[in-house]
């Protein structure tokens, strides 16, 4: 028990660089009282103690402002960042090193008895406000943005945004690749969309990166069909394509509206 509360305190210093020490995390942090309260409610309510394991989880909202069924399966070095709304539901599995934070739901999509609640895989991250529903499978390392809403299942390293949720990131050597070759097109084109971290991907850019994408193919056939007429004989694309320019906007200072 007391090695479990060591490790879930020495967790939260590789995720949150706000904490300052032992003492600090111990007194100070909801998540983890959330999740510490769980585990004894847990073992009340696998113990058939249902009422109790129930009584327990709703002091634990209470106290701190995070709902977690004692039915829920918690893993190892779970840690809930702020915390206040987050819901976790019955039938709900959350495997090591899972972070949440505030306003995550993790619930259902139906009245039906029997697993209606996600499976969140080790070292997965659910961002803020963001709804995971559904007996679905967020496989090892994927994430979340906040506010996105996810009702599929999510691959091993993807990341996820929107409503509802859309991979923009598959998180593997493949994506990477598309990434570099997407680049290459945004430097002849005087355009770069692509100024975006892999942890925080823009959705915008990748629709963007998509269209030039399409212009480069049309522009490598438009450029073989002039030369096949040329080669018979003909006179035709002598002028070349200007380049795209895409103007740089600066935002001018303003008076703040009172």
């Amino acid at each position: 028990m007391f090695e479990s509360v060591k490790e879930d305190i020495a967790s939260v210093f590789h995720r949150d660089p706000a904490a300052r020490n032992n003492f600090d995390v111990l007194t100070n942090y909801p998540g983890l009282h959330a999740i510490w309260l769980h585990r004894v409610s847990h073992k009340l309510w696998r113990n058939n103690w249902l009422w109790l394991a129930r009584a327990l989880s709703n002091f634990s909202r209470w106290l701190t402002g995070i709902e977690i069924h004692p039915g829920a399966k918690l893993g190892r070095r779970f840690f809930i960042d702020h915390g206040m709304g987050v819901v976790i539901g019955e039938t709900a599995e959350i495997g090591d090193d899972v972070t949440l934070y505030h306003g995550v739901t993790l619930g259902g999509t139906t009245w039906n008895a029997g697993k209606r609640h996600p499976t969140l895989e080790d070292g997965v991250v659910v961002g803020a406000g963001a709804k995971v529903l559904g007996p679905i499978t967020m496989a090892k390392g994927s994430k979340v943005g906040s506010n996105s809403v996810v009702v599929k299942d999510v691959p091993s390293g993807a990341t996820v945004l929107g409503i509802p949720g859309r991979i923009v990131d598959k998180g593997n050597q493949s994506a990477s690749g598309d990434n570099a070759h997407r680049t290459k097109i945004a430097e002849k084109y005087g355009f770069d969309a692509y100024a975006v971290s892999p942890e925080n991907p823009d959705p915008v850019a990748n629709a963007i990166g998509q269209v030039l994408e399409h212009l480069h193919l049309i522009d490598n056939k438009v450029d073989s069909v002039c030369k096949e007429i040329n080669n018979m004989g003909g006179s035709v694309c002598e002028q070349s394509i200007p380049s795209l320019k895409i103007p740089e906007f600066q935002e001018d200072e303003f008076d703040p509206v009172i």
